[in-house]
């Protein structure tokens, strides 16, 4: 026959969850094992019929009523927790599904698939009753050890259980350690380390997605700014002003820029500020604060202090054009005004 569908489920168990997920896992020996006495099997055996199954065949699904416990005969039966946890494999003279005749109703824990072929003797509850009425002695002894053998399961299952938690927990630790070290690595990538500006690589990344920083009713506007006579500034001052000079020209860029805007160093004394604008006289007006702020900046690392100044090119950038054409176009505007004597910005006209 096919197998027993009688709405049981297993008290069996609470088993033992050590060990790797799905495993198949023979009962260890316990201080009371479930092997029931040739004494106990016989009397509990002689109060249910016989029945055969046969392998692979479900006797009982995890969640199902029980009404009935077994006892195996010969064969072995499988018993799945789900879930992650190892099976348990129990041979003859072992018994499971006791919980649905101590409880009455009891949903079963985890389902019993015959793993081999096997004859089980089905135990019900009226049967169960009379046992107890003939032989008390016998069945609380019985009763007293599968008790005693499912608070030990429990509270090893409780301290499987919570080895798991820690290790999960630990686990979760690591993986927000490495998470954090991978954001801060992607930052630095994108980071300028001189002047914490965005580089070159964090700007192609911006406009990799683009759309997603866009905001509504605006222009997108470039400026490009170059430093001017900053090779004369590091041969006549040092390059630590140099540096300190780049460090004051990123600060400015960075104050006239709004929160939706990307400030970056392309490179050398090469700056950017990709701007989301109302209209060009807006972007204008951001390139004439710039242009004041160089003029009036002044880094006392070196007496005398030197000559700031930059020359900024700018244009509007169409949305149909990619960077290389807004770069272009703005490139060409401050090449004019580099030509016009720098200190000054320029704006490409088409």
């Amino acid at each position: 026959m096919n197998g027993v569908r009688d709405s049981a489920s297993v008290s069996t168990a609470t088993s033992d969850v050590a060990g790797n997920a799905g495993a198949l896992t023979k009962p260890r020996s316990h201080a009371v094992p479930r092997q029931l006495s040739e004494a106990e099997f016989k009397v509990l055996s002689g109060a249910g019929p016989s029945r055969k199954f046969n392998e692979a065949s479900i006797i009982f699904r995890k969640g199902e009523l029980g009404h009935a416990m077994f006892l195996i005969e010969s064969g072995t039966v499988r018993i799945e927790f789900g879930e992650g946890l190892p099976h348990k494999l129990l041979g003859a003279r072992e018994f499971f599904g006791e919980l649905a005749l101590f409880i009455g109703n009891h949903a079963r824990v985890a389902g019993a698939v015959a793993h081999t072929p096997c004859s089980l003797r089905v135990i019900e509850a009226p049967a169960f009753d009379h046992l107890l009425d003939n032989e008390p002695a016998m069945l609380a002894q019985f009763m007293r050890r599968s008790f005693a053998y499912l608070v030990a399961s429990e509270q090893q299952l409780i301290a499987n259980l919570k080895r798991h938690n820690e290790h999960l927990l630990a686990t979760l630790d690591s993986l927000r350690q490495t998470q954090t070290q991978l954001s801060t690595a992607n930052r630095l990538v994108r980071t300028d380390e001189l002047t914490g500006l965005t580089n070159r690589r964090g700007l192609y990344q911006f406009l990799e997605n683009l759309a997603e920083h866009r905001v509504e009713d605006t222009q997108l506007g470039l400026l490009l700014i170059d430093l001017d006579h900053f090779k004369g500034i590091n041969d006549q001052h040092g390059h630590l002003v140099g540096d300190e000079v780049l460090r004051a020209v990123a600060d400015e860029v960075s104050r006239v820029a709004a929160a939706c805007d990307l400030p970056c160093r392309l490179g050398g004394d090469e700056f950017a500020l990709l701007a989301q604008v109302a209209d060009v006289e807006d972007l204008r007006a951001r390139a004439e604060k710039i242009v004041a702020a160089v003029r009036a900046l002044h880094v006392p690392a070196s007496q005398p202090p030197p000559a700031i100044a930059v020359s900024i090119g700018g244009s509007l950038c169409a949305d149909d054009a990619d960077w290389s054409v807004w770069y272009s176009l703005a490139d060409d505007a401050l090449y004019r005004a580099k030509g016009d004597g720098g200190d000054n910005w320029h704006f490409y006209q088409a």
